[in-house]
């Protein structure tokens, strides 16, 4: 199925005489210290998602696109600074260290990183290919790990990490999620695609997402049976993707096993 197809101070003491606060007051503040604390929050997010999108970014255009004074924005940035969220150079910023250390502890599954490890670093070796672990969030596929052989091309540009849904790791997915918010908008033959995916145990991109990229995906499924992640493996378009699922299939099934001895 082509692109083409999908659509659309100090507190003074009180006096002894004056009568404790009411119940009302206190809830009030209670609440309006709780909504001070969402918008720091949010202002800060909103602050590294501009990051992420700019990648590199002085504090005028980050308080403009976040929609926030530049005084407040650079109290914020400032703060993440010294976290080591942010980084900051010449007076221009980008993401930090410290969100890079955090993210790579992300997982939808305990143990899922640690148990695709070997498995994935063996599957490299076998094909001598890219392989890729990825798990679908939030309408997008997300890359987890992934390793190349070193003679390999390396099909993910950039190191991009985040990717439409619709990869053959967020098809294969797609394919199992309970009935629920569609993923993005959907081809008008996906239910049959779906129901084929299940059939297969498998799915599959004929350069649907990059050109000259052709990609065989796999499910990752935990203990009691539901699919966790996808396992994927990257190649060019002259390679029989049927035959790198099998030999897919099994490193999944080591995952999985890795999985089980957890509980």
């Amino acid at each position: 199925m082509h692109r083409s197809e999908w659509v659309t101070s100090p507190v003074p003491a009180p006096s002894r005489i004056a009568p404790p606060a009411s119940a009302s007051s206190a809830g009030l503040g209670g609440a309006l210290s709780a909504a001070a604390g969402r918008g720091v929050l949010e202002g800060a997010f909103a602050l590294l998602n501009a990051l992420q999108r700019e990648q590199d970014a002085g504090v005028t255009a980050l308080a403009a696109a976040c929609g926030l004074p530049k005084t407040t924005a650079y109290r914020l940035l400032d703060q993440l600074v010294e976290l080591g969220a942010v980084e900051r150079s010449a007076g221009r910023y980008r993401i930090g260290p410290g969100m890079f250390r955090l993210g790579q502890g992300w997982q939808p599954h305990p143990g899922l990183r640690s148990a695709a490890r070997k498995p994935l670093r063996r599957l490299t070796a076998v094909t001598g290919m890219t392989v890729a672990l990825a798990v679908l969030h939030r309408g997008q596929t997300l890359v987890l790990d992934w390793t190349a052989a070193a003679d390999a091309p390396r099909p993910l540009p950039d190191d991009r990490l985040v990717w439409p849904w619709y990869t053959a790791a967020g098809k294969v997915l797609a394919a199992w999620t309970r009935p629920g918010p569609a993923p993005g908008p959907l081809p008008r033959a996906w239910p049959e695609e779906a129901g084929r995916i299940r059939e297969l145990g498998a799915a599959y991109d004929h350069e649907e997402v990059l050109e000259g990229v052709c990609c065989a995906a796999v499910p990752v499924y935990a203990a009691d049976g539901a699919p966790v992640a996808a396992l994927s493996v990257l190649t060019g378009p002259d390679h029989h993707l049927d035959r790198l699922a099998d030999t897919a299939r099994r490193a999944a099934s080591a995952i999985t096993a890795g999985l089980g001895r957890r509980r």
